[in-house]
């Protein structure tokens, strides 16, 4: 197909778009369009068996920190009559091993899915990323990118039937009571301290130098610290394990609690998230005894369960650590590529 998209004010002009009464495709408008898409993903989220809670709280903070995105230009949105049925975003990212990847997503409320709709987004957002990596130099072939949970049957299809083929894997995994906490100790010389602000930004850079031989990794910005300064403020540090040599941040974990999330689905679930050590320091159980430390304390809050997200590849057997520590898959995504032809 020949995607050469046209506006006329803000509505963008989809070739092979299905002819329907009262569709149409349109620009980003700002903070207006925010309750707009917690209503888009909250349908896609249920029809998918997908367990998050957005609010305009949170969109709001993620699209103030964008990298490598401006949504007047890198998003679309879909109307049916007025209604906002669905939109899709695209950026890029220069991954740590050098190849730029053109990535994107999308969401569609289920009663327009299978009508041409999902299609003429996607179509719109590799044209998109098309034209940005034009301007790019590169060293590898470039490629995009997207993801869908083994739950998002229509994602799935729209990908493979569009030459996405699956690049690797990626796990939430749960562990269903928080007894029998495995006994992991930290070595002698490491211990876990307080946090504080005047601490984030090492810890962060820690974390950030830990995960850069992790698949797909890439170069982080000012905009990524943001958002771990939010998270700071919305959550709760004094969850986080974040364990010391000296002077030296060697690995943490850094849980939190969703209370939304947990009132929706009736359940009382801590996170055990961005489990990180660095490379001096592995081999050593350090990621074992944090990870115990950190059941201990969600169980201190009254929790009864627990839950991570894990690339099933990880190079450093992260799988299976978590699996020793009584976690197990409870859900599964595909990350989908497809070279970008240029």
């Amino acid at each position: 197909m020949l995607w050469q998209t046209t506006t006329i004010n803000d509505e963008i002009k989809i070739p092979y778009a299905p002819a329907m009464p009262g569709l149409i495709f349109r620009h980003f408008r700002g903070d207006s369009d925010f309750p707009r898409m917690v209503a888009v993903i909250a349908a896609s989220a249920k029809a998918d068996q997908i367990e998050r809670v957005d609010s305009v709280e949170v969109i709001k903070q993620n699209y103030a920190n964008l990298k490598n995105c401006d949504p007047a230009t890198e998003m679309i949105m879909a109307e049916v009559d007025s209604e906002v049925v669905g939109y899709a975003r695209c950026w890029w990212e220069l991954e740590i091993a050098g190849a730029y990847s053109y990535r994107h997503f999308g969401f569609l409320k289920p009663a327009w899915r299978r009508k041409g709709i999902g299609a003429s987004m996607l179509g719109f957002v590799q044209a998109r990323l098309k034209e940005i990596a034009a301007g790019h130099t590169r060293t590898l072939p470039p490629h995009l990118h997207s993801v869908a949970s083994d739950t998002e049957t229509a994602a799935h299809t729209l990908l493979t039937g569009d030459g996405y083929l699956p690049a690797t894997y990626e796990a939430t995994m749960t562990r269903p009571d928080l007894e029998n906490i495995p006994d992991r100790r930290l070595p002698a010389n490491i211990e876990v301290r307080p946090v504080t602000p005047a601490l984030y930004r090492q810890i962060w850079e820690a974390e950030r130098e830990a995960f850069r031989d992790h698949w797909g990794d890439s170069e982080m910005g000012e905009e990524d610290y943001n958002m771990f300064l939010w998270e700071a403020e919305r959550y709760d540090p004094s969850l986080w394990r974040v364990a010391w040599q000296g002077d030296e941040v060697v690995g943490m974990v850094r849980s939190f609690i969703n209370v939304e999330e947990n009132a929706e689905f009736n359940r009382q679930r801590g996170w055990t998230e961005s489990i990180s050590v660095r490379k001096a320091w592995r081999r050593m159980g350090i990621a074992s005894a944090l990870i115990a430390l950190s059941l201990h304390a969600i169980k201190e809050r009254g929790m009864t369960e627990a839950g991570l997200g894990v690339h099933t590849e990880n190079p450093n057997g992260a799988f299976q650590v978590y699996e020793g520590m009584g976690f197990r898959v409870a859900k599964m995504q595909t990350v989908y590529r497809k070279p970008l032809e240029l």
